[in-house]
């Protein structure tokens, strides 16, 4: 089956740092741009951060620009957000989902496939 496997999810306080990672599970990553999504409770997805194929370009939303950093390593076949600041309303499923317009970092794209089933974040003291 293809998709993203996504892990580090967890605890964490207010302020605190975390580190998510997706790997990609039976294609390879490197062909896609790759989004960061995140779905709080009682509230619809959110696109957080994407990035293309080779890193070159990524973009953020306002929610968290200067707060998270995405990045990936093809090698790996893997994407990674690193979170600082976080705050309570970050908290929430956070997935990830690729694009096959590699060049284009686009994140209110209708093309993003491969979902997983998502990370556990919980911001809170």
């Amino acid at each position: 089956q293809l998709q993203f496997v996504e892990s580090g999810g967890g605890l964490v306080q207010p302020g605190g740092s975390l580190n998510l990672s997706c790997s990609a599970a039976g294609f390879t990553v490197a062909w896609y741009a790759v989004g960061w999504f995140r779905q709080a409770p009682g509230k619809e997805r959110e696109a957080l951060a994407c990035i293309t194929n080779s890193g070159e370009f990524t973009d953020y939303a306002d929610s968290v620009k200067g707060r998270f950093t995405i990045s990936r390593d093809n090698a790996k076949n893997m994407v990674v957000l690193h979170m600082s600041s976080l705050r309570p309303e970050d908290t929430g499923i956070y997935t990830c989902a690729a694009d096959p317009w590699a060049n284009v970092a686009d994140l209110q794209s209708s093309r993003y496939q491969y979902w997983g089933q998502g990370t556990r974040v919980t911001v809170s003291s």
